[in-house]
């Protein structure tokens, strides 16, 4: 009896997923999920090198200045006006002027209320801006400036300055997690540096995504990681809190970690401050006449009194702290703090790197460059999670619920919030001067209509909406300047003429982005979704009978 033929044609297993298969979902949810907070982290963290110039550019009613006075005379005047203005304050500091900020920014704490007091309760500390030459207070505009979107940055403010901060420590961990997928997932990706192809759609996307990721790969490692260094005491406490449990050892890591000394106990008796100028001055001699960065006093007017004079950021790479500290009724110098442990130094550096104050006006371009490119990067990635599914949609006129959400959010987290940042600054330009709850406001203003371009986008086509919205922050962003030309006495021509060149550079730096703006418009108002050919019919009823046709033979 023959036997019959077997058939010993087996299936190919399919082949299990590798590395960067799965790295390509990690990194593909690691910034869709978060991407959005992202981009508004990276855009307000990159104005905000220049937050100081954008604080001037808030408050013109700060005289312009071509040239600083001494440090130690502003010192000694701002000391001296603080004596009867915060009398009974047991800690008080003075930021000195710099060429970025041309004022001096005081801080005081509130003496505490008296036992048994039912007055109503008051603000624990104040702040004050004064006149570096004559030490008396300036009458600003109340503003946050660009400190508004430094706290954005890396702490959404208003939300709880700890939810905030846990939230952007968050996001941060998932852009670290997105960066390094994104290195293993693109095996090609400094070969596709050098590759753009214009006008291909999703390909187009994915070039662009590429680019700007490899430009800036080495910036936005190190700006990630650095910002989550930069709060890893609130992060991770728990190895301090073990090694470190004595008032004595917690003394010394705050020593090492801040240049506010603790105020003392007070004595209760009354003795003077000594100069003031002069302990300054001898910090000028060790570090440099404009390296010296604040002072400040502890129980000013009292026998236990002590006065730190903390060096500057400009002229070092590290945010460690160095300061003198000075007996503050005799004058004598007590302590020289210019050294930190070889941890702390890491720390130091490395928060220096992530804030970039001690660079120049040419390394801050570049910092904002290439931090605008990673802006640019996170924005990218964005649309094109939507351009590469808006093809495989079964009907793209009624897209399902969840790439409905991904796109409009998309709009208002891109567009939206250049439209919104910008209304800040036209909301600081319209309110009064003296307007209550001023700073608030334009807070407020900020958050409304963000929230504005996010309804915008619900009920508007999803094009129309890019195009519109993209046009609407191309004109917010090109009428600022004029409005405060109209609204102030320091418009675009005039700062020009008299050397203001902060304000004049902030006019120019609206008008360059409203054009980037009006561009981005017009080519979304011409750009044209491809769509993919059909498939062959006979390819997928081919394939069947091809890899049956031996197995029919052998049964004949």
């Amino acid at each position: 009896m023959t036997p019959e033929p077997t058939n010993d044609v087996r299936t190919p297993k399919s082949q299990g997923r590798g590395i960067r298969q799965t790295m390509s979902d990690l990194h593909t949810w690691a910034g869709l999920l978060v991407g959005w907070l992202l981009y508004a982290m990276f855009l307000t963290g990159t104005v905000s090198y220049f937050k100081d110039e954008i604080s001037q550019w808030m408050r013109p009613e700060v005289p312009h200045r071509q040239t600083l006075p001494d440090p130690a005379i502003v010192a000694q005047n701002v000391a001296n006006r603080l004596t009867t203005l915060a009398a009974g304050s047991p800690q008080w500091s003075v930021y000195l002027p710099t060429e970025r900020n041309p004022v001096a920014g005081v801080f005081w704490r509130n003496a505490p209320a008296p036992k048994g007091s039912t007055s109503a309760p008051r603000r624990t500390f104040e702040e004050a801006t004064f006149d570096p030459t004559t030490g008396e207070t300036l009458k600003a505009r109340e503003t946050l400036g660009g400190d508004f979107f430094y706290r954005f940055h890396f702490q959404f403010h208003p939300l709880p300055v700890m939810w905030g901060r846990w939230l952007a420590g968050f996001c941060a961990m998932f852009m670290l997690v997105a960066i390094v997928s994104g290195v293993i997932t693109h095996k090609k990706i400094f070969i596709d540096f050098f590759t753009f192809r214009w006008g291909k759609g999703q390909r187009s996307w994915l070039d662009a995504h590429n680019a700007l990721s490899v430009f800036g790969l080495p910036f936005h490692l190190m700006i990630t990681y650095t910002g989550l260094v930069t709060l890893m005491a609130m992060y991770m406490p728990w190895g301090a809190q073990t090694a470190i449990k004595t008032p004595v050892e917690r003394s010394q890591l705050n020593a090492q970690l801040s240049a506010f000394p603790p105020p003392g106990k007070a004595t209760g008796e009354k003795m003077p401050l000594a100069s003031i100028e002069a302990m300054v001055r001898e910090a000028q001699a060790r570090w440099g006449a404009r390296d010296v960065g604040r002072v400040t006093v502890t129980n000013p007017g009292d026998a236990s009194a002590r006065v730190a004079v903390t060096r500057g950021e400009s002229t070092r790479v590290s945010m460690s702290p160095q300061y003198l500290l000075f007996e503050g009724t005799t004058g004598k110098l007590i302590d020289v703090h210019d050294n930190v442990g070889a941890a702390a130094e890491t720390r130091g550096v490395m928060y220096a790197l992530h804030l970039g104050r001690f660079s120049d006006l040419h390394l801050r371009w570049l910092y904002f460059l290439v931090s605008l490119g990673g802006t640019a990067m996170v924005g990218t990635g964005l649309v094109m999670w939507t351009v590469k599914r808006s093809s495989k949609l079964p009907d793209p006129a009624r897209p399902h619920f969840g790439f409905h959400v991904v796109e409009r959010l998309n709009i208002a987290a891109i567009a939206g919030l250049s439209i919104a940042m910008t209304a800040f600054l036209w909301s600081n330009r319209l309110m009064p001067a003296d307007a209550v709850h001023r700073s608030a406001t334009e807070v407020d203003a900020f958050y409304w209509v963000w929230a504005a371009t996010l309804l915008y986008a619900l009920v508007r086509p999803a094009k129309r909406a890019w195009i519109e919205l993209l046009w609407a922050g191309a004109a917010v962003l090109a009428l600022l300047p004029i409005v405060n030309a109209v609204t102030t006495s320091r418009g675009f021509w005039h700062s020009v003429t008299t050397g203001d060149w902060v304000y004049a550079g902030v006019d120019a730096m609206l008008w360059a982005f409203a054009a980037l703006h009006a561009w981005l418009a017009v080519r979304t108002a011409r750009h044209k979704p491809k769509t993919k050919p059909a498939r062959r019919a006979d390819v997928a009823t081919t394939a069947p009978s091809a890899i049956n046709a031996p197995l029919s033979e052998d049964r004949a």
